[in-house]
Parts: C-alpha cells; structure tokens; sequence
C-alpha cells in the first residue's frame, strides 16, 4: 500500500535505443498497476538525452508496447526537451561546491584504476581534479581538453527504507564521484533522473535491484538540490531460463516479439509482475485483478527465471477465461463473427487468440469432411433427424433422436458427426457450435455435400 495519503506518483523511463524487453515490462507494470491501485499518477517519461543511441522509432515502439500491455500513461515526458532544467540544476551544484570539472581521458582513469588495484586499493576516482590550480586546469584546456564534471559525494552511509528489500545502505565512501555531465555538455541519466523525480513530484521510484548503489548516489544529489528523496523499491530482475541476464540489444524477449508470436499481453504481464514472487503464477482476468495481487514485500531478493514454454500456456489459460468484450474488436480484426455465443463456444480450446479463426471457418464453411464408408448411413439418416425448430438446446434435442433410432452410442455415435460437421477429431463442443453452423449447412456437412 502506498506509504502517504497523498496520491502517489511513479514512473517509467526507459531509454529509447533499443526495444522493450518482459524486464522492462516488469518495471512498467509494477510502477504503472501500483499506481492505479493507488488512485495514483503514472508517468512514461523517455530518457533520451543520450541523442547518439536515441531513436525516434524506439521511442515509438516503447509507446505501442506500452500501449500493447494495456497501461495507459497520465503523462508522457522527454528528457530531451528539458535540457534548461538540468542546466539549471548544474549551475546550482557548481555554486555548491558540489559539482567540479575534470579533465582525465578514459586512458588515464583505466590507468588510475589499475595502479590502484595494484596497491590493493579500491578501483574509485582518487578525485585528483581537486588538487588542480587554476594555471593547471587552464592548461589542460589550451592544450583542447574539455572537462567533464563530477558530483562531489559526501562520503557517508546512505540509508533508506526499501519497499522490497527492507532496510538499505550504501557507503558512499566506497563510490567514486559520479560523472553528471560529459564533455561534449550532455547529461547522464544519474543527474537528469533526479531533476525529474523532484520536479514531477514522484513519490516512488520501483525499479531494479541493478540500481541500489545508483539509489545511494541518487539521494545525495536530491538532498543538496534541497528536495526530500521519495520512496524506493528495487525489485528482482528477470533471467533467461539459462541465468543469462536479459538485453534490449541483443533483443531477448522483446515485447514486439511476443506480440507477433501471438502471446497474450495479460499473460505476459501476469508473468511478469508475479515470476520471483511468493505469488502464484495464474491467469488473471484483466490489469485490475493483476495490481490487486502486487505486493512488493512478497518479491524474492533471488533472481527470477522467466520460462517462454511457461508464458505460451499462461496465453492459453488466459483466452479461457477472458470475456468477449476484452476480445470482441481483435476478433473483429480477424474477420471472425458469431459474437459472443462462438467466443464461448471456442475460447476454451484457443492456444492463440489467431485460432479462432481457424473454427469461425468451421463454423462458415466450406468445408471438407473425412467420413468413413461405414458412416455415410449414418450420417444420412443423422441429417434426416435434424429439428426443424433451431436454438441453443438443439444439439440435446437432436441427440436423443439419433441415439434410438441408429442404436449407436458412445464414440460410435459421437465421432463419425464430430468429424462431418467440423472436419476435425476434437474442439469445441457441438452443444455450442451446432446452433452456429445453422441447420442448412449441417445438413449439407452429413449428406457429404459442401457447405
């Protein structure tokens, strides 16, 4: 539950130089249903300040698997149309005293680090730039070198109370003071994060375990801009069922790739949010009942194995139980009819939602029957004892005439109509699917005539 009587606000910001992968979506949907669940905002804000990686068509690929997973943002943002604010935010820190330029290329510091780790030191900044005169740094700068700029960390233990890992500290002692501000002017997330969350009023920050020593520098930035730092929550990440960590580069299970292989967006967010927790993993029947079930102290600290086999039949589980109004425009999209009495009829055999197509084609026809010679009197006098009258309760009623009069029972009876009126072993039940092949063309289907 939410912490405050204040409505909180969260959000997710993802980089747009890559697609979307089910961890993402594991941060989306923990910060977007705790939210709703809360009476809450959520925010779907893109770190794009990095303009070499940045792309406009990622970032209209995060929106439409966004989109896809059924969250809807109360606020879209771009980081890269608020460079005044961090501007600002800088020159405050420099008038701090907080921030101070350097000037080492990435040669020197690797150099740094290892003579460090040779004298059995920690491989941190020795923060030499702060021993620079004027005249040295000025001739660091004729010479062309530009700086990039360091957040001068306090040097203490930062503590915090997480939503899922209980009590937190980081030493920042141990940290090397971060870099806000490259030398070409651009900034890193560290700082234009931090900028956001205190000037959007973001409340909680749910994001993964990855980011609790990014959590302790953080907080010191946020205290010396003067703002109070919200709530955290580092959650478990998802793993392939390898243990191998997922990537938006190398494309492991991208959003927009479970999207095309027909996977349902609930299923994908029911495992999710609910793989590495206490919870049972189990089809839920829309969002709603999803963020009813989060509960961020029952997250494993261990990492979370996510199984593509275990998804594909939590898809199927899920199109069992979702009602035809989720599902009535997609089905309109296929081309498949019959409305809410063939959803009923056929939901409960679908793998994919596609597959429904497959039985409104059985349901319109034309279709061709396998019958064996030994049924075709059978099935003859089966057409002849079709009722006139046609409704729901068809099928109960054409069945205790069949039954006596052909003397057949049990799979004798049963198979050879199966197999004439829908070309196909097993599915849905004929109780349902006969009122909608209609009378006309189940009667053509047991005369063997096309229809």
């Amino acid at each position: 539950m939410s912490t405050s009587a204040t409505p909180p606000v969260l959000r997710f910001a993802p980089s747009p130089t890559g697609l979307l992968h089910v961890g993402n979506a594991r941060t989306a949907l923990y910060n977007a249903l705790f939210a709703r669940r809360e009476g809450g905002s959520f925010i779907l804000r893109y770190d794009d300040t990095d303009t070499a990686r940045s792309t406009e068509e990622f970032a209209r690929a995060i929106a439409e698997d966004v989109t896809w997973l059924g969250l809807t943002p109360d606020r879209v943002e771009h980081q890269s149309r608020r460079l005044p604010r961090y501007d600002a935010a800088v020159e405050r820190l420099k008038s701090l005293g907080r921030l101070y330029p350097a000037y080492e290329t990435e040669e020197e510091l690797e150099a740094m680090r290892q003579s460090r780790r040779r004298r059995g030191l920690p491989p941190v900044y020795d923060r030499a730039a702060l021993k620079l005169t004027d005249a040295a740094r000025a001739a660091l700068e004729a010479e062309g070198r530009r700086p990039h700029w360091r957040f001068r960390l306090d040097g203490r233990k930062v503590e915090w109370d997480d939503m899922v890992r209980g009590r937190q500290g980081v030493d920042t002692a141990t940290l090397s003071d971060p870099v806000l501000v490259r030398e070409d002017g651009s900034y890193l997330y560290t700082l234009t994060s931090v900028v956001d969350d205190i000037e959007m009023g973001v409340t909680h920050v749910v994001r993964g375990e990855d980011h609790v020593t990014n959590t302790g520098v953080q907080i010191e930035i946020i205290e010396a801009l003067g703002a109070a730092p919200p709530v955290f929550g580092h959650h478990n990440l998802l793993v392939l069922p390898s243990g191998e960590g997922l990537s938006k580069r190398l494309g492991h299970l991208s959003l927009r790739a479970l999207r095309e292989e027909g996977e349902e967006a609930l299923a994908v967010a029911s495992l999710a949010v609910l793989t590495g927790t206490s919870l049972a993993v189990e089809a839920v029947e829309d969002l709603g009942a999803l963020a009813a079930r989060i509960d961020f102290a029952k997250i494993s600290r261990a990492p979370a194995r996510f199984d593509a086999e275990e998804l594909t039949a939590l898809t199927a589980a899920t199109l069992h139980r979702l009602p035809y109004e989720a599902v009535a425009a997609r089905l309109a999209g296929l081309g498949v009819g019959g409305g809410e009495a063939f959803w009923l009829a056929v939901r409960g055999n679908l793998a994919r939602l596609t597959d429904a197509a497959r039985w409104w084609r059985v349901v319109e026809g034309p279709l061709a029957r396998p019958v064996a010679p030994e049924d075709a009197g059978f099935l003859r006098l089966a057409a002849d004892l079709l009722p006139e009258s046609w409704g729901e309760d068809v099928y109960p009623r054409w069945i205790a005439a069949v039954k006596p009069a052909s003397g057949r029972a049990g799979r004798a009876l049963f198979h050879p109509l199966r197999l004439a009126l829908t070309g196909a072993e097993s599915g849905p039940e004929l109780k349902a699917l006969l009122p909608l092949i209609g009378r006309e063309r189940a009667a053509a289907r047991l005369r063997g005539e096309q229809a």
